[in-house]
């Protein structure tokens, strides 16, 4: 048998040819290259073909875990399926109905401290209203208070500027009677 490509462990009577278009007729059965050949096909299947190890570890390997471990993964599966169970029908239920129960009870107290809130705000605005209102009453109070004060004080400064020209006047026909009357000394 003649072939192009390198020798295998299972064609073990053909040589690789030469170099170039030449062709070799396959040496005789008895021959030395046959021999190499066919050890360096073993050597290759016992160095490079490491099928048989594999599958002679992955079958110890299936047995060790078959006789080992048993049924414990199912086991475990099984309990884990039983708590999830439980966790289902009895905790969760209970869970909801006391997170059910407290938030009902949270929202019975936010409601009540929402409306007591809402009354304090409502008395303080009431109390700031009544404030303001007496500010006001005492803002227009002062207002009238300083408009009268300043009527009085119009009217003193009149009464005081009406006295003061009629002392002006007085003033006048006191001087105007001193002159008069010094005038008739200053004639000697």
């Amino acid at each position: 048998m003649s072939g192009a490509g390198p020798a295998s462990p299972g064609r073990s009577t053909a040589a690789a040819p030469p170099h170039g278009d030449r062709r070799r007729e396959a040496p005789a059965a008895g021959s030395p290259i046959q021999a190499i050949i066919k050890d360096v096909g073993e050597i290759y299947s016992r160095l490079l073909d490491h099928r048989p190890v594999i599958q002679g570890e992955i079958r110890y390997f299936v047995k060790e875990f078959e006789e080992k471990r048993g049924l414990r993964e199912l086991r475990v599966l099984e309990n884990l399926k039983n708590t999830i169970f439980e966790t289902n029908e009895h905790v969760l239920p209970k869970c909801e109905q006391a997170m059910h129960d407290n938030l009902n009870e949270t929202f019975k107290r936010l409601q009540a401290a929402n409306n007591m809130i809402h009354r304090l705000q409502e008395k303080e605005s009431e109390v700031r209203k009544l404030q303001a209102d007496k500010v006001m009453a005492r803002e227009e109070k002062c207002v009238a208070l300083w408009e009268e004060f300043m009527k009085e004080q119009q009217n003193q400064r009149a009464e005081v500027d009406e006295e003061h020209r009629k002392a002006m006047e007085r003033l006048k026909e006191q001087y105007s009677e001193m002159e008069k009357e010094l005038a008739k000394y200053v004639s000697f």
